[in-house]
């Protein structure tokens, strides 16, 4: 891996002064020097929002279907035939109660990370096959996507049937056509997480000859996964994922929400992971608590990034964590929309004409991106 430029390590620590309540100042050291840093926002935010030219014909409803009209959101990112290529969410009725709509997923592209078109139909969504009983009607939610040395996209998604949320595998040779495999954790320990609610997969990956495919060390894949906690899980083939468990059958947390910061209340996985030099590199999103434990520097109920680096060595052993956000909401609407909070929420990261886009959802309703030179 390629290690850091010298104008950015030369810039190890950065000061900020952070007022407390009591009024005192203190200077926080904060290391950016193993991760990502210095986003900034492009004018065209947002990049992508809801369409209700695009109709679709539901096999399921057996009924054309308006399949982005109501919120676009929470993408995923890949390179491609030197294009990036997001896999999008996208929400039909806007008079539904959140959570209660379909989400189909999308998929649209680009030469310069900024400007996408949209292929005419959603590329994978509810249908009349045999996971209809885990994504019929609540649909295809949260894409993270990867591919592999070989060319094989493997996609991780959340299935919603209106009552449990399950982590999914798809798997297509040309992102348009997906083969749904099921929920993540089938064939674990004799099904015992199939029923409990799972999301947010975060496959790890590498740079390799200037592109990001899927790593295996240690004679398996590694998968980072979760929403109030972070978990990880090993496979052999990308498609059957193992939790990690204790000795007592528990699942093994990676890291947890922590009172006073910006991930009190939630952390939940992000884009998919990336082995560095330093170790592997897991963007994240944290939502502030709405309760007493909240970051005070942000308003309560507001999801941000941040980021966490883990021993390569020992892919349980967090090694360095952000102390502050590396991208927060900070445009108007970013700040309100169908979660009405504030939210930016990392899924996609790529890295695209030198540089890295992070492709994120606001606040449940469009798409932004935000670029940073860092070089890893």
């Amino acid at each position: 891996m390629k290690t850091l430029s010298k104008s950015i390590a030369s810039a190890i620590l950065l000061f900020l002064v952070v007022t407390s309540f009591s009024g005192f100042s203190q200077t926080v050291k904060i290391d950016t020097s193993w991760g990502l840093s210095g986003f900034t926002k492009p004018k065209e935010n947002p990049i992508l929002g809801a369409d209700s030219t695009k109709t679709f014909f539901c096999p399921v409803k057996k009924t054309q279907i308006k399949w982005q009209r109501a919120d676009v959101f929470n993408p995923a990112a890949i390179v491609h035939d030197g294009k990036v290529f997001l896999l999008t969410r996208c929400e039909d009725n806007p008079k539904a109660h959140l959570g209660g709509r379909t989400s189909r997923i999308g998929l649209a592209s680009s030469t310069d990370g900024i400007h996408f078109d949209y292929y005419p139909t959603p590329v994978l969504y509810p249908d009349n096959d045999e996971f209809a009983k885990y994504d019929h009607m609540g649909g295809c939610e949260d894409p993270r996507v990867v591919q592999t040395e070989e060319g094989l996209f493997v996609m991780l998604y959340t299935s919603w049937n209106y009552d449990t949320p399950r982590l999914s595998v798809a798997t297509s040779k040309d992102l348009i056509h997906w083969q749904k495999k099921g929920p993540a954790f089938a064939k674990a320990y004799n099904g015992k997480f199939l029923n409990m609610a799972t999301k947010s997969g975060s496959i790890v990956t590498q740079m390799k000859n200037g592109k990001q495919t899927v790593a295996k060390f240690k004679g398996k894949y590694y998968l980072y996964w979760g929403e109030n906690l972070v978990n990880l899980a090993i496979s052999d083939n990308l498609i059957d994922w193992y939790p990690n468990l204790d000795e007592k059958g528990n699942l093994r947390k990676v890291f947890a929400p922590r009172a006073g910061y910006f991930d009190s209340a939630l952390t939940e996985c992000g884009p998919p992971a990336l082995l560095t030099d330093k170790g592997i590199l897991l963007l994240y999103n944290g939502k502030n608590s709405d309760g007493d434990n909240a970051d005070p520097k942000l308003p309560r109920g507001t999801y941000s990034v941040g980021q966490a680096l883990i021993d390569a060595a020992n892919p349980e052993m967090v090694l360095k964590r952000s102390e502050t956000n590396i991208l927060k909401p900070t445009l108007p609407h970013e700040q309100t929309g169908q979660y009405k909070a504030g939210t930016v929420f990392g899924e996609g990261l790529v890295y695209f004409k030198n540089k890295w886009f992070l492709y994120y959802g606001t606040a449940d309703s469009y798409i932004g991106v935000a670029v940073s030179d860092v070089k890893l």
